[in-house]
């Protein structure tokens, strides 16, 4: 059900604001995707361990704590129609970063354009930068889209469900729990996607992946998993906060 609260400009201005937070993350994270892996890999015990994340992933984080203070705030009905308005945006972004290639597109040979060659040196048209992000951004948005609608329903759905058996306590274990079981949905989903679907993971120099699919979703997920258990403080207080904001005459 919907929570109303006595002001209600003040309650327009959250939602927006933080629907507006979640949209803009959603957006901002597609559109990196892959384009760009980073290295963390570290040693323990002598024992090389591989950490290697999109730069995608960095601003995922930001859209599970904000459908979470959507769902306490304002209810799952709110937060599901936000969860379908980040879907209708995701097919709106795949629809105009495909439309921008096609539209006076040059020879293409796989998606990119042909590269020739140029007294003995090879040319690399100008276009080659954007067609390649273009390439990685649709495979991403694809796979978003996917795993996206797949964990955020998941997330809203067991945040409401254990806040139903707790009877609105243990604010820590919905936000927690919720975003453990959706992010890993997502991150193996993604992963896999993108992989079969655009080969968007990175690759050495025989063309072979640089590390095993699993290292890439373990990866992905260990990060959004350390910051889901670092957002608990930030929910909290922002739970507070906002809620008695909201609950104020003036």
């Amino acid at each position: 059900m919907e929570i109303s609260y006595k002001n209600k400009s003040r309650a327009d201005l959250v939602f927006l604001i933080l629907s507006g937070f979640f949209l803009g993350s959603l957006t901002l994270l597609n559109v990196l995707g892959t384009s760009r892996f980073l290295d963390y890999s570290f040693t323990l015990f002598d024992v090389e361990i591989p950490f290697i994340i999109a730069i995608g992933v960095l601003p995922y984080p930001i859209t599970f704590l904000c459908t979470d203070l959507i769902s306490e705030l304002f209810g799952k009905k709110q937060a599901n129609r936000v969860v379908w308005m980040g879907l209708t945006l995701n097919v709106w972004v795949f629809f105009f970063v495909w439309l921008s290639g096609y539209l006076d597109s040059p020879d293409l040979n796989n998606g990119i354009p042909t590269v020739g060659l140029i007294n003995g040196e090879v040319n690399i048209p100008n276009d080659y930068a954007f067609y390649q992000i273009r390439k990685l951004t649709m495979g991403a948005t694809a796979a978003s889209m996917i795993a996206y609608i797949s964990a955020q329903f998941i997330d809203v759905h067991i945040f409401h469900f254990l806040k139903e058996k707790t009877k609105g306590k243990k604010l820590w274990l919905r936000n927690n729990v919720s975003t453990v079981f959706s992010q890993l949905i997502d991150s193996i989903a993604v992963i896999l996607i993108t992989h079969y679907l655009v080969k968007g993971l990175p690759v050495d120099a025989n063309g072979e992946l640089t590390h095993s699919l699993i290292y890439f979703i373990l990866s992905g997920y260990l990060f959004k998993l350390l910051f889901a258990l670092v957002d608990t403080i930030p929910f909290y207080l922002l739970t507070h906060a906002l809620t008695k904001y909201l609950n104020k005459e003036n």
